[in-house]
């Protein structure tokens, strides 16, 4: 599905990223994780045409992500809040997103609905803007909106962070259900170890931008990740 080939990323001629090959199948879980600094966010916005690279391509479903915006229609992501309308309500913002993927209101109604328990009664019928909602509401509206359209690529950069236990745990389903109940390509990247080996099928570790370990989740790998950052 997402075929990585020599992509490198350069500033001025500090490289902060550079991995040679990298393939991830369809309907794959997968996780990213490494220390601050080490490329993930960056591999992302490659992803995502956010930024461009120095060397090397990113093919998404046999598009050229750098080249044309036809992976656009099936991909979707929740990068950070810079990614929301602060002046829109929750609501509002939902119905934004189903516009731009064809999906009229009653379609964003009925995918909204099946997240009740995710928002746990603090996003809908709020009557605020999503620029007043704490960072852990905001994240809870930005991935649900990523879900919008039936995406077949969902792309989470820490999804985990500051959300509460019970919205994490809630969260672990969701993401579980996308991959191996709906066959979408989820791509995580996340600090948290315990969560990601908890999620992900298959967790690739960057360090200074490159691809050091690249694992198939089992019992063994918590431990194995743990040992590996504790250097």
């Amino acid at each position: 599905m997402i075929t990585t080939s020599n992509l490198s990323k350069k500033y001025n001629e500090n490289e902060v990223l550079n991995i040679e090959a990298l393939e991830i199948p369809k309907g794959q879980s997968f996780g990213l994780v490494g220390n601050n600094g080490a490329g993930k966010t960056t591999y992302f916005s490659l992803l995502l045409d956010l930024i461009q690279p120095t060397t090397g391509a990113i093919i998404n479903n046999d598009i050229l992500v750098n080249e044309s915006e036809d992976w656009k229609p099936f991909t979707s992501a929740f990068i950070d809040e810079s990614f929301l309308i602060g002046y829109l309500t929750a609501e509002e913002y939902f119905y934004f997103i189903g516009e731009l993927r064809g999906q009229n209101k009653a379609d964003v109604d009925a995918l909204v609905a099946q997240f009740s328990n995710f928002f746990h009664g603090e996003i809908l019928g709020q009557k605020k803007y999503l620029r007043d909602l704490s960072k852990g509401n905001q994240k809870k509206a930005g991935i649900v909106a990523a879900l919008i359209g039936n995406p077949e690529v969902v792309i989470l950069d820490e999804p985990f962070a500051n959300l509460d236990p019970t919205t994490q745990i809630r969260l672990k389903e969701i993401i579980k259900n996308l991959a191996k109940a709906k066959g979408v390509t989820v791509l995580i990247s996340s600090h948290d170890l315990m969560h990601v080996t908890e999620v992900c099928e298959r967790i690739v570790v960057l360090e200074k931008g490159e691809v050091v370990k690249d694992l198939a989740t089992s019992e063994a790998t918590l431990k194995e990740l743990e040992a590996h950052f504790a250097g």
